[in-house]
């Protein structure tokens, strides 16, 4: 089971990535990666280097109640580095393990929109692109193109206003704050300028955190209330 708030598990058949843009300062992936290596754990003899693991790819055979799946929590499906051959052999999984729900989360947008036409996207994948700042909005234009049954933006770390942002096509839209050491602050008038443009164009919203150096503390209520709206499955 996974404590993020917006899946039930994380499925990794990729471990490791590179820093790609200002989001990733305080990558969590990457601490703990560098954790789990120094406890000798296996799966992470490389540290956050990126690695394929085959001998992970049928994990979702063996999960026979439908639930959502966070598809490479500890690493990014669109990295450079990862093979087409086995994002492919991963969209096969997730296309005959149907009765699950797939989330795929990425910064790497670009790649995401070059290799979409090389993929199957059954029903049951859903496509998100991370956005941290204005700078990268476009990431959602490359988003569109794909033919993800649900497309979201992860506004996670935020760290400024997204007045450039398109709502348009899009059918999730989650906010939250960089929590952990180093925490750089969010301004609530960003997030509710989110809440009220996704709200107001009927798009579920679903805010994760304030974040912060203390993320139970900070807390997820934004105005009194928790948002956790989730699209419909088609």
């Amino acid at each position: 089971m996974s404590k993020i708030e917006w899946t039930n598990n994380t499925w990794n058949p990729i471990t490791g990535c590179t820093k790609f843009s200002p989001g990733c300062a305080h990558c969590y992936a990457q601490k703990m990666a560098l954790r789990l290596q120094g406890m000798g754990r296996p799966k992470y003899r490389n540290g956050f280097t990126v690695t394929c693991h085959p001998d992970v790819l049928e994990v979702p055979f063996a999960w026979k109640k439908p639930r959502m799946v966070f598809v490479c929590s500890m690493s990014d499906l669109f990295h450079a580095d990862v093979p087409l051959e086995f994002i492919q052999a991963i969209f096969e999984v997730m296309n005959q393990a149907s009765w699950h729900t797939f989330q795929i989360l990425t910064k790497r947008a670009e790649r995401l929109a070059e290799l979409a036409p090389l993929l199957p996207w059954t029903p049951n994948i859903w496509a998100g692109v991370t956005i941290e700042s204005d700078a990268y909005a476009d990431r959602a234009e490359a988003l569109k193109t794909t033919d993800a049954a649900v497309k979201f933006v992860s506004l996670e770390p935020l760290l400024g206003p997204l007045p450039s942002l398109d709502y348009s096509g899009l059918d999730w839209v989650l906010a939250g704050g960089e929590s952990g050491p180093g925490a750089r602050p969010m301004q609530a008038a960003w997030v509710r300028d989110i809440r009220d443009k996704a709200t107001a164009r009927g798009i579920p919203f679903l805010f994760k955190q304030w974040g912060g150096r203390n993320k139970k503390l900070a807390g997820r209520l934004l105005d009194g209330l928790e948002w956790d709206e989730f699209p419909v499955r088609r």
